[in-house]
């Protein structure tokens, strides 16, 4: 770090990038606001030492950026690094994402589940081919206007891809700005989304902003953290933070408690034909929307005749819970033998090596796929 005697510090580069200009006064008070307008340099010597090596921080192309923070929405960094290399490998380009088959789109997403969106990847792949020539939009008004992309991601794309001072605030954000700040308003507020987007648009760094962005969602992932205690000894900017100055660090964000989740008994029923499986595909809207699934009823009803569908033989083989955002599924596993191949209209059977490669099943059957792999891929064997 160098003093430039005018009030602004070079800092050295992640890797061979160019050196970062901050343009910010260092002060020792410590009222919240103040604690905002000291973070970027500390933040970002920290990151420049501490930043994971993740693959499109390697390449931060806006397809890249773009591609990673959708999937990263409401899942983990660990369950996307497959997930993000093999999506590449098929879809290295945006053309090739524009022109994927959808089944092949929803097997390539099983798994990472809100499968709703892959298909507004997709619909924003066709959109940028379409109105854009192929090329990811650099303004941020086009980019928030492509299906599936949000307040933060548009400002993830325009400050890591494109370097514009956009904010990009998720909960990450939300919950290090009120620890830093003190504040006890409710993050899942409109009215807090925005106040703290003002105070982080407020001090990005001019020619740094990715690297801010990237270094605040760092932060929060890593040592400030959303679930149990933060790690506070490795934070370095402790000596800002007013929840830990004043003791609240457990008190702080504040969020509104969640509505109770609906709860739904289910009976899944697992019908066997000749080392194969029926599935039937889910409507076109809701939840899990297109997606193939194994035939399931509310638990009161007993639909094999209404199917058609005679058993040979019938048996409980286990039982499996699912957690959606809103919705609860209690499933009871049915094992049905059937010497009747005809199927009601839309359903097919499918062989293990079917399930395993064509048909996108979403992961809340986990349970029922583990029974089958045993149930049909060893028995073949």
């Amino acid at each position: 770090m160098i003093n430039t005697g005018t009030g602004g510090f070079f800092l050295a580069p992640l890797k061979d990038q160019a050196f970062y200009v901050i343009m910010t006064e260092i002060s020792l008070r410590r009222s919240p606001v103040e604690s905002l307008a000291q973070l970027p340099l500390p933040l970002l010597e920290w990151f420049r030492d501490n930043a994971r090596s993740l693959p499109w921080r390697a390449e931060p192309t806006p397809y890249h950026v773009w591609l990673s923070e959708i999937m990263l929405q409401q899942t983990r960094v660990a369950a996307v690094l497959p997930y993000y290399q093999r999506f590449l490998a098929e879809c290295p380009d945006i053309a090739d994402l524009a022109a994927l088959p959808e089944d092949r789109l929803m097997k390539l997403w099983q798994g990472l589940g809100y499968y709703s969106r892959a298909r507004n990847l997709q619909k924003a792949a066709r959109l940028i081919m379409e109105q854009h020539a192929g090329l990811f939009p650099s303004d941020y008004a086009s980019i928030r206007a492509l299906p599936g992309v949000g307040d933060y991601t548009a400002g993830a794309i325009c400050s890591i891809a494109f370097g514009k001072p956009v904010p990009a605030v998720d909960g990450n954000v939300l919950r290090v700005v009120a620890r830093l700040t003190g504040d006890s308003g409710d993050i899942t507020t409109l009215q807090m989304k925005r106040q703290v987007t003002q105070a982080v648009a407020s001090v990005i760094p001019l020619h740094a902003t990715g690297a801010f962005t990237q270094a605040l969602m760092e932060l929060g992932a890593t040592v400030c953290l959303p679930n149990g205690a933060p790690l506070c000894e490795r934070c370095p900017v402790q000596n800002l933070c007013a929840a830990r100055l004043q003791n609240r660090v457990d008190q702080l964000p504040v969020k509104a408690p969640k509505k109770t989740r609906r709860v739904e008994e289910l009976t899944v029923w697992l019908i066997l034909f000749q080392q194969k499986v029926a599935l039937r595909r889910r409507p076109a809207k809701g939840l899990l929307a297109g997606l193939w699934e194994f035939p399931n009823e509310p638990a009161d009803r007993s639909p094999l005749s209404g199917w058609n569908i005679p058993p040979q033989a019938e048996e409980i083989v286990g039982h499996a819970k699912h957690i959606f955002t809103h919705i609860e599924w209690h499933m009871t596993l049915h094992q049905v033998e059937t010497a009747e191949e005809e199927l009601p209209s839309g359903w097919v059977w499918a062989t293990w090596d079917e399930l395993s490669h064509r048909y996108a099943i979403p992961n809340a059957f986990d349970r029922a796929v583990g029974f089958l792999n045993k149930k049909l891929n060893n028995e073949v064997e």
